[in-house]
């Protein structure tokens, strides 16, 4: 597409599942991708893999201070973001009804998926609505489209990642910053696993219920669609699911 600008993409969440995936893609289409995650090891191997076009960088998007330093902690030439990817998130304790499950892991779950997004695009959109040209991508979850049983926190979370991301486009139709939801279905990452303290085997036997499910790159393929739309053009959102 003639009018694409490849400049500065961030993806959080970036140091597994669909964070990295998406962080390959990006630097495969020839943007610069910091990665950003709590893990600095694991982020330190993919930005190795990625090459010169990556940048690994530590973040926890539920803490403040660590949100609030970031921009001051990108290296020069890495601080006009053009592209965010909001992809941090999580569903510890999940897969549980809600009175059986601690309220401290339901609103760890919200503090992450919402708030945490929400520190972030504070922190980079004035930089987007100074340069008036940019694009917020939030991964958001068919669980805000099909609420399921056992997962209240985490469809709340998701749900307010919807009504945001719709709220945010309103903000700002008309000034060169767009916005888009990619809300996947069950994909195959270590979210089961996270979710179940480490749990590898019941991980599995979760997956291994359904006849089909997504793979992380099924998602970055569709963030790179989004993000490589001519300027006048905004996909909105995009819900990707198996066709089985």
């Amino acid at each position: 597409m003639a009018d694409v600008q490849r400049g500065i993409a961030l993806v959080t969440g970036a140091s597994s599942g669909i964070g990295a995936a998406v962080a390959v893609a990006l630097a495969e289409r020839g943007w610069k991708v910091a990665c950003a995650a709590r893990r600095a090891e694991k982020l330190a191997g993919l930005a190795d893999a990625i090459g010169p076009s990556a940048l690994a960088i530590t973040l926890d998007v539920a803490d403040a201070a660590s949100v609030g330093s970031l921009k001051e902690r990108l290296p020069d030439g890495w601080r006009d973001v053009e592209l965010l990817v909001n992809n941090a998130g999580h569903d510890v304790g999940g897969r549980r009804r809600f009175d059986h499950g601690k309220i401290e892991d339901w609103a760890a779950t919200v503090q992450t998926n919402a708030i945490g997004m929400m520190r972030v695009t504070h922190a980079l959109l004035p930089g987007m609505v100074e340069r008036a040209r940019g694009h917020v991508i939030n991964i958001g979850s068919i669980a805000a489209l099909e609420v399921q049983p056992g997962a209240a926190a985490y469809v709340a979370s998701k749900f307010a990642v919807d009504g945001f991301s719709q709220a945010l486009r309103a903000d700002f139709k008309g000034k060169g910053v767009r916005v888009t939801q990619i809300v996947p279905g069950l994909v195959r990452t270590e979210f089961a696993q996270t979710r179940w303290a480490g749990d590898v085997a019941r991980a599995a036997e979760f997956y291994g219920k359904f006849p089909l499910v997504l793979d992380p790159a099924d998602i970055a393929r569709a963030v790179v669609y989004a993000a490589e739309q001519p300027a006048h053009v905004t996909i909105a959102q995009m819900v990707v699911v198996t066709s089985a």
